[in-house]
C-alpha cells in the first residue's frame, strides 16, 4: 500500500453536513407526525389544501392589483401582518414544531454558529414558509414595474422570507424556557382569544376597504409601515419601479440589517441557553415561588366558605387558572364576551343588547363540569354518595362561577351602556342577563349529568374522539332549553314595551335577578340525584381519554 493510500485510510471519514442533517431530522418529525393517526393525516392535508387554496387567491387577487392606485399601501401592510404572525407563532404554538425548541441539543457538542444556519434551512421545510414565500412574491408582482423593480424585487423576496424565518426562531429561543414551562404553555390558550380578536380586526378592516375610498385609508398607515423591515424591502420594489434609488437603496439595506441583528440576536441567545443552567433546577426559586404561591392561596381561602362549599369553589377557582384547557375556555368566554359590544361600538352600528354575551358565554363554562376534572374526577366522585352530596357539589361550581360572572356581566353592560346607549336600558338588560347566566348555571348542571364527555389534557382537542355529538347536543341542547326558560321573563319585557309601560321596566332587574337565582337552583336540584344515579357512567365517559 502506499503512502498516500495509508494516509487516505487513516484519515476520519468526513462528518455529514449538519445542514442535511437537520434537514431530514424535520422530515421526518413532519412524516412520523402523520404517521400517528389516519385523522391526524386527514387533518394535516386538508388544512395544507384549505391554505394553498387560500394563499392562492390572496396571490391572484395581488396579480390583480398590479399597477392600481394605492397597491403599495397595501403590500406593505400585507408584510407587516405576515412578521407579525411569525413573531407571535412560537409564543402561541410552542409545541407546533419540536425543532424550535434548542434544548434538546444542549447536550451535543455543535457550535451556534453552524447550529443556526442548519436551523435555519431546515426552517423554511414547511407549508408556513411556502405560503410566506407565495404572498410575498405576489406582493412584489402587484407593485414591480420594469426589469430592475423585478431584480430588486428578487432580493426583497429573499430577505422577507429569511427575515420572518429567523424572527420565529429567534423568540423561541429567546423564550424557550419561558414557554416549556407551565406557566409558560399557559400562554398558548391565549391563542383562541388572539385568532379572535385578529379575525374581528379583518372584518372592521374588510368593511372599511369596501367603501368608496377603497385602498387609500392604508395609506396612513402604509407611509409608517413602509420604512419598517421587512416591509421596507416590499416598498425597495415599487420605489425601484419608480426610479427612487437611493430610497430603494435604503429600504433593502434596512430589511438587512435587521436579518444580522436577528441572526446576532439568535446566536446570543441560543449561546447563552446551551452553556447555563436551568433557574427551573435551582431549590431557591422553587420555595421560593412555591411560599409566594401558597400564601396568595391562603388567602384566597380566607375569603370562601368553610367546608364542602369552600373547598369545591377554591378547586374550581385553581381549574380556571391553572389548568390549561380550563384557562382558555375561561379567557376565551370572557375575551369573546366583551369584544363582541366592543366591535359593535366601533362599527358604529351596535346596541346594548350585545352585551348579552357577556352572561351567554361565560354561562357555557357551566357544561361538562366533571369533564373538566378530567381523570382527576374518580376523587370527587369518591365523595358522592348522596343526592345532598351531589347537589353540594355542583352549587359550590355554580358559586364559584358566579363570583366571576356576575361581577363581569355588571360590568359589561353597564360598559356598553355608557359606550353605546341608552342608559334608560341598563336596567332592563342587566335583569334578562342574570336570568339567563341564570338558565345556564341550570341547563349547564342538568347537562353535565345526562351528557358528560371526555377532554384530552394532552393533546389540543377538546373533546375525546367518538364523544363529538355528545359534546355538540350537550352544549346546543342545552343552550336551547336555556331558552326555553328565560321565554317568560322576555314575553313580560316584550309585554312592557308593547303596552307602553317603560315606566315599570326596572322590575325586571329584580325580577331577572330572583328569576335567574331560582331557576338555577332548580336546575341544581334537578340535577343532583341524577348524578348520584349515573355516577358510574359518568366516570367512565369522562375517563375515556
Amino acid at each position: 500500500m502506499s503512502t498516500e493510500s495509508a494516509v487516505a485510510a487513516a484519515r476520519p471519514a468526513a462528518a455529514p453536513s449538519l445542514t442535511g442533517v437537520f434537514v431530514r431530522l424535520k422530515l421526518s418529525l413532519l412524516r412520523n407526525g402523520l404517521r400517528q393517526s389516519t385523522g391526524r393525516t386527514l387533518a394535516y392535508i386538508g388544512s395544507v389544501i384549505v391554505g394553498l387554496l387560500f394563499t392562492a387567491g390572496v396571490v391572484l387577487g395581488l396579480i390583480a392589483l398590479r399597477g392600481a392606485p394605492h397597491a403599495g399601501a397595501l403590500v406593505v401592510l400585507l408584510t407587516g401582518i405576515l412578521t407579525l404572525g411569525w413573531a407571535v407563532m412560537p409564543l402561541f404554538f410552542p409545541t407546533g414544531d419540536e425543532t424550535l425548541d434548542p434544548t434538546r441539543l444542549v447536550m451535543l457538542p455543535l457550535r451556534p454558529r453552524p447550529l443556526i444556519v442548519s436551523l435555519l434551512v431546515a426552517s423554511l421545510v414547511g407549508i408556513g414558509p411556502v405560503v410566506t414565500l407565495a404572498l410575498v412574491t405576489g406582493s412584489v408582482i402587484a407593485v414591480a414595474d420594469g426589469a430592475a423593480a423585478a431584480v430588486v424585487g428578487v432580493v426583497a423576496v429573499v430577505l422577507v422570507v429569511l427575515v420572518c424565518v429567523s424572527l420565529a426562531r429567534a423568540v423561541a429561543t429567546a423564550s424557550v424556557r419561558l414557554l416549556t414551562s407551565r406557566r409558560g404553555r399557559d400562554l398558548a390558550v391565549l391563542s383562541g382569544l388572539f385568532i379572535a380578536i385578529g379575525a374581528q380586526g379583518v372584518n372592521i378592516a374588510a368593511q372599511k376597504l369596501g367603501r368608496p375610498d377603497g385602498l387609500s385609508v392604508l395609506e396612513p398607515v402604509g407611509t409608517v409601515l413602509r420604512w419598517v423591515p421587512p416591509a421596507s424591502a416590499v416598498s425597495a420594489v415599487e420605489d425601484a419601479g419608480h426610479g427612487a434609488w437611493g430610497r430603494a437603496l435604503a429600504g433593502l439595506a434596512l430589511t438587512a440589517l435587521a436579518l444580522v441583528l436577528l441572526l446576532w440576536w439568535w446566536q446570543r441567545t441560543l449561546t447563552t441557553l446551551m452553556t447555563s443552567p436551568d433557574s427551573s433546577t435551582l431549590q431557591a426559586v422553587e420555595k421560593d415561588s412555591a411560599r409566594r404561591a401558597g400564601s396568595g392561596e391562603r388567602g384566597l381561602a380566607r375569603l370562601l366558605p368553610d367546608g364542602r362549599t369552600g373547598t369545591v369553589m377554591l378547586r374550581t377557582l385553581r381549574y380556571a387558572w391553572r389548568d390549561p384547557k380550563s384557562k382558555m375556555g375561561w379567557a376565551t368566554s370572557i375575551g369573546v364576551g366583551l369584544l363582541v359590544p366592543v366591535v359593535s361600538a366601533v362599527q358604529q352600528n351596535g346596541s346594548i343588547y350585545t352585551s348579552f354575551s357577556a352572561a351567554a358565554l361565560l354561562g357555557t363554562q357551566m357544561y361538562n363540569q366533571f369533564g373538566q376534572d378530567t381523570s382527576a374526577f374518580w376523587m370527587v366522585a369518591s365523595t358522592i354518595s348522596t343526592p345532598r352530596d351531589a347537589y353540594q357539589e355542583l352549587r359550590a361550581r355554580a358559586f364559584a362561577l358566579a363570583l366571576v360572572a356576575v361581577p363581569y356581566v355588571t360590568v359589561v353592560v353597564a360598559g356598553t351602556a355608557a359606550v353605546i346607549g341608552p342608559w334608560s336600558d341598563f336596567v332592563e338588560v342587566y335583569g334578562l342577563s342574570l336570568a339567563v347566566l341564570g338558565a345556564l348555571l341550570a341547563t349547564g348542571a342538568l347537562s353535565s349529568a345526562l351528557f358528560p364527555y371526555s377532554i384530552p389534557s394532552e393533546s389540543n382537542k377538546n373533546v375525546a374522539p367518538g364523544q363529538g355529538a355528545i359534546a355538540w347536543f350537550s352544549l346546543f341542547g342545552g343552550v336551547l332549553v336555556g331558552a326555553v326558560l328565560c321565554s317568560p321573563l322576555l314575553g313580560l319585557t316584550i309585554w312592557l314595551h308593547v303596552a307602553g309601560l317603560h315606566h315599570l321596566l326596572w322590575v325586571l332587574l329584580p325580577v331577572g335577578a330572583v328569576y335567574g337565582a331560582g331557576i338555577a337552583e332548580l336546575g341544581l336540584r334537578v340535577a343532583a340525584p341524577r348524578v348520584t344515579r349515573r355516577l358510574p357512567e359518568i366516570l367512565a365517559a369522562v375517563s375515556k381519554g
